[in-house]
């Protein structure tokens, strides 16, 4: 199989998706929850991409569905039904921000979560903390993206889609793709340095539990364990 056939047998939809569709044809309500469950990650957050604001994705999310679910008999299988979702969202989305911008700019949520970065809660509060405020900085320079840049980092690094379904995507060119996410990564990089070169010394903390733990199992190893620190002060 050369290269391009690849390609093309990617963009094709899976049988999975076809059946899926033709059930939601036939109006039947577990077909519909599937579509939506399976496809709302992505969809949010390309919405979310675009806009960034939180309620606003979402309302862009439900009206993609209502506007996909009543075109259902258009999807022809020549691509994903996930690519087909996305293109919806992804038209409605500039379409608000086009609108956006012709009345007045409106305010922009400040509890953003693009990307669900994973805390577990047995890590200690240090790490959590400072897994949070990663979080805080990736999402405010992906957030300071210009939209041309924004929408290809979501679709290649947030959504993890390739060059070829990216382009596909968004009706440009794999070379254009490639292009503009080497430009985003480097105005996410630049972001990062500003707000993280200054206060690298403060990074890896070891304190809290941590460093309490360690203390202990130390003086536990020498014997000292529940003795008087008031030597310390001589």
């Amino acid at each position: 199989m050369t290269r391009k056939s690849a390609i093309q047998t990617v963009a094709v939809s899976a049988p999975g998706d076809m059946l899926l569709v033709h059930r939601a044809m036939a109006h039947e309500a577990d077909a519909f929850r599937a579509i939506i469950k399976t496809h709302n990650q992505r969809l949010y957050r390309i919405a979310r991409g675009v806009v960034r604001n939180d309620s606003e994705a979402e309302d862009i999310v439900q009206e993609a569905y209502v506007r996909a679910f009543a075109a259902l008999a258009t999807f022809r299988g020549d691509s994903s039904l996930a690519t087909w979702l996305s293109r919806i969202v992804i038209n409605e989305a500039l379409g608000r921000l086009r609108k956006r911008r012709r009345t007045v700019a409106m305010p922009e949520s400040q509890e953003a979560q693009i990307i669900q970065f994973p805390l577990n809660p047995s890590d200690d509060p240090e790490r959590t903390m400072a897994q949070r405020q990663i979080l805080k900085l990736v999402e405010r320079a992906t957030d300071n993206l210009p939209d041309v840049y924004r929408t290809v980092f979501i679709a290649r690094v947030i959504e993890g889609l390739n060059i070829e379904e990216t382009a596909d995507l968004l009706g440009v060119r794999p070379e254009t793709v490639k292009t503009r996410l080497h430009r985003a990564r480097a105005l996410v990089r630049k972001a990062l340095d500003d707000e993280i070169g200054p206060v690298l010394l403060d990074a890896f903390p070891f304190a809290g539990r941590r460093c309490e733990r360690l203390t202990e199992a130390v003086m536990k190893r020498l014997g000292l364990q529940g003795r008087s620190s008031a030597f310390a002060d001589s």
